[in-house]
């Protein structure tokens, strides 16, 4: 087969997956190794590179921090044979492992822009112990909101970095108390080419800096959504 026809053959799939509680602790890469293990047992035809090590020609969107769960996955997967999308489907959620659903696919009409560049806000749902009242939740977050910028230090094995928080909160952080001694809080993070900054991070600032009463090192964090431009990065999808 020329280049040319191989290249005409090659189509874009897009597929919305999670990472449940069972997978909690993995790793990006780990649970990238675990999806493309997923779509060898599938025999789904995945077009690879080329060279002396060809890899296959899958990717993802913004990747999650070890500890975080999430139900807004997205990976885009190059397909070098012909096959239905419904065929797609029946194959990847038959061999998909524990800890991972497929809430949704579609064959794309054209290659897509990188997931990557595409996303620009993650929605995120945290849990954490309380250890005060919703009053005093009520006036960090006040606090929080009034103040014009909030300096958060990023400490990393190979450098500090200084992260001004506030230019990545989209809308107000939204907190309720949903049994007794949990908090639960919602928030919006934008995600920019330049970077962003971690709802752990958020958290760690308004107990340090604000007086929160909560536990933050015992966070549990769950990704609700990855938006572009406000829309979800499968089309079609409709958000809960």
């Amino acid at each position: 087969m020329s280049g040319e026809m191989m290249k005409s053959a090659v189509r874009y799939c897009r597929a919305h997956i999670t990472k449940d509680e069972a997978l909690r602790y993995i790793s990006h890469l780990d649970y990238a190794s675990l999806m493309q293990r997923a779509i060898c047992r599938a025999k789904l035809p995945a077009a690879y590179s080329e060279g002396f090590n060809p890899h296959m020609k899958l990717s993802f969107a913004s990747a999650l921090s070890v500890g975080v769960t999430s139900e807004a996955e997205y990976m885009d997967l190059e397909i070098a044979g012909k096959i239905s999308e419904k065929e797609i489907e029946e194959r990847l959620r038959g061999a998909l492992p524990s800890g991972v659903r497929l809430l949704g696919i579609r064959l794309l009409d054209a290659k897509p822009k990188a997931l990557m560049s595409l996303t620009d806000e993650a929605e995120y749902e945290v849990e954490a112990p309380l250890c005060g009242s919703m009053t005093d939740v009520a006036a960090a977050l006040d606090a929080f909101n009034a103040a014009k910028e909030c300096l958060y230090i990023r400490k990393t094995p190979k450098k500090t970095r200084e992260i001004e928080v506030k230019q990545y909160i989209l809308g107000d952080i939204q907190a309720k108390e949903t049994h007794e001694g949990t908090l639960r809080l919602a928030m919006a993070i934008r995600v920019t080419p330049g970077g962003s900054v971690k709802p752990q991070e958020v958290l760690s600032l308004l107990a340090e800096r604000f007086s929160m009463p909560v536990r933050a090192q015992e966070a549990l964090i769950h990704r609700r959504a990855l938006l572009s431009g406000g829309k979800p990065l499968l089309p079609e999808e409709v958000r809960p």
